[in-house]
């Protein structure tokens, strides 16, 4: 599925204070190297019904296993590995005998140290996916974890590897062996190490993967193949909220537009977001934030929330929400199935121009029935003429007052909002007073 900076920007995929991320909730992996490949993972969802069911299936069978993950490959021995043949130090020997370990220990003291150090964490790394390939290389393994084991277990199958598969720990083999095995390693065999600690990357970003799905009991999504887009959805809420209010969502070809009204503060873009992130994290094989969940595959996402100027260019607001607009419309006139996420459509311009823009940007996106759209705005007033259109749903989140209170049940309800509650927020909030005692 397609989706560029903007849109994951917009949705919280990824956020510069990285705690209030999609990116960080997801992130349970135990390496670093786990971690940005988890981050490469995000950039590029999946494109394929088979790729994404593989990603599925890999995350099942990893929670089933959960408890026998093997747990000596820890982020420091991936550090030690990896330093290992940066490291500069005189030349082990090939053969150690008893004497030779000897001496390299007598004559090389330091790099002595370091080498047996190495070695045990080397040790442990390896030892550590062969026991993944015995664990989950098994008849009915999903196909891209199958792939990638199968390439583990052809580079950890090697003769010298052998004295790892017959011992429990390094503390177990002889001091020569030891040495034999790291000269091995550091000279031998460098490029099939990279290819592993590569692997483990993988494998520990779809541990952390499963993990995130346990830990906030997310549900895998079923795609159904469809000419049409459709998302069908039953207790959605969005990720990043404690005690989030969840909603049903029903888009298709016959209703593929969501009209969306509702007062500041009443939660339109906590929605559109839900919607958006859901569908994302479906299109990377993860679980959703949602009871249940049936949507068609999409060939791409695009958003429009939090729009900015740019004060270098010397770009102002409304321009750049002109040239976001402009952008949609060439993506979405290409025939292919878009989820378009649009929260407040012109706020850079004078209420008549932004109604007339706005009428105008719908009644176009209207036609386009290969495509779902959720649009909030407060420009209640361009609904009415926009009844005629049968593939539009009106729906809005209600406002009540009690006391000069606002009270917010961020339930989604049918029809239209008209709440117009920015002068009582203002009120509530001190600043009316405030500028009377001027």
């Amino acid at each position: 599925m397609e989706i560029d900076k903007t849109t994951l920007s917009d949705l919280a995929i990824f956020n510069s204070e990285e705690e209030f991320s999609i990116f960080h909730y997801v992130d349970q992996t135990l390496t670093s190297n786990g971690k940005e490949q988890l981050r490469r993972t995000l950039l590029s969802p999946l494109r394929t019904l088979e790729e994404i069911n593989g990603i599925q299936q890999t995350l099942q069978i990893i929670l089933q296993k959960q408890d026998q993950w093997p747990r000596q490959i820890s982020n420091g021995s991936i550090m030690v590995v990896e330093r290992f043949y940066d490291s500069n130090i005189d030349p082990i020997p090939a053969q150690a005998s008893s004497f030779g370990a000897y001496s390299y220990r007598l004559l090389h003291g330091p790099d002595y140290s370091l080498v047996k150090y190495s070695a045990t964490h080397c040790f442990d790394f390896v030892k550590g996916m062969q026991q993944l390939v015995k664990i989950f290389l098994t008849e009915g393994c999903p196909a891209p974890l199958k792939k990638l084991l199968t390439e583990v277990k052809h580079i950890t199958d090697h003769e010298a590897f052998r004295l790892i598969a017959a011992h429990n720990k390094a503390a177990d083999v002889a001091i020569p062996q030891l040495l034999q095995l790291a000269h091995f390693i550091l000279y031998k065999y460098k490029a099939n190490m990279q290819s592993l600690l590569n692997m483990h990357a993988q494998l520990d970003a779809w541990y952390g993967m499963a993990l995130a799905v346990k830990k906030y009991k997310l549900s895998f999504p079923v795609f159904t193949v469809s000419d049409q887009p459709f998302i069908e959805t039953k207790g959605l809420y969005h990720l990043l909220l404690q005690d989030a209010v969840s909603y049903d969502v029903s888009l298709n070809r016959q209703t593929n537009f969501l009209f969306l009204t509702g007062a500041n503060m009443a939660g339109k873009s906590t929605f559109i977001k839900s919607v958006g992130i859901a569908v994302f994290l479906a299109h990377i094989g993860m679980g959703v934030p949602a009871q249940q969940m049936e949507l068609s595959l999409f060939d791409g996402t695009l958003s429009n929330i939090n729009v900015n100027d740019n004060i270098v260019k010397g770009e102002s607001y409304f321009f750049n929400e002109v040239q976001r607009i402009k952008s949609t419309i060439q993506k979405v006139n290409d025939g292919r199935k878009w989820l378009i996420l649009i929260d407040e459509l012109f706020k850079g311009t004078n209420v008549q121009d932004a109604m007339k823009c706005s009428s105008a940007v719908i009644e176009g996106f209207l036609k386009i029935r290969n495509s779902l759209f959720i649009l909030s705005t407060h420009l209640y007033e361009i609904a009415e003429p926009l009844k005629v259109h049968s593939n539009i749903n009106f729906n809005y989140f209600e406002t009540t007052v009690e006391d000069e209170q606002l009270v917010f049940n961020y339930q989604l309800k049918k029809g239209i909002s008209n709440d117009r509650f920015g002068y009582l927020i203002l009120k509530k909030e001190g600043v009316v007073k405030m500028l009377e005692d001027l």
